[in-house]
């Protein structure tokens, strides 16, 4: 009986620690380092938003998770967010040449400027789905690379 109630003692121990260790990781805030390379020129300015769900995701920078737009300084050009749960994000990227605030595109849709998503998926006939585009940010510090495409 000793003995049952030692190892139940050990096992409620080892519980314990791995769900206090589990939350503990679930309530952290991590940085994202978003690093975009590919860009054409110096010109403008280039856009960033960060979606945490498929609701707006790519082009509706006002339902993202935090945006921001940064003067270009060289290239890669790394953005930081910061305060990030435990989760899975998508990112959209835009090289705004002209100031404007929005990707521009000609006649047919097509972008005049430089796009880019997360996990770089193909672009052929349509921008990127959030599940195309998704990864996951489980730690204090997440690093991802974003290729601009420009048609």
């Amino acid at each position: 009986m000793v003995r049952g109630l030692r190892v139940s003692m050990l096992l409620l121990a080892v519980l314990g620690n791995l769900a206090w260790s589990f939350s503990a990781k679930a309530n952290f805030n991590g940085k994202l380092t978003v690093e975009i390379d590919g860009l054409k020129n110096k010109q403008g300015q280039v856009c960033v938003s960060i979606f945490a769900s498929s609701e707006g995701f790519p082009s509706d920078r006002n339902r993202g998770l935090q945006k921001q737009c940064t003067k270009i300084s060289g290239t890669p050009l790394p953005i930081t967010f910061e305060n990030l749960k435990a989760g899975s994000y998508a990112v959209a990227v835009f090289h705004d040449q002209n100031n404007d605030g929005t990707l521009n595109s000609n006649v047919l849709g097509i972008p005049s400027e430089g796009f880019g998503f997360s996990r770089n998926p193909e672009i052929r006939t349509r921008a990127a789905k959030f599940s195309e585009a998704a990864f996951l940010v489980a730690g204090p510090d997440t690093n991802i690379q974003i290729q601009l495409k420009y048609f």
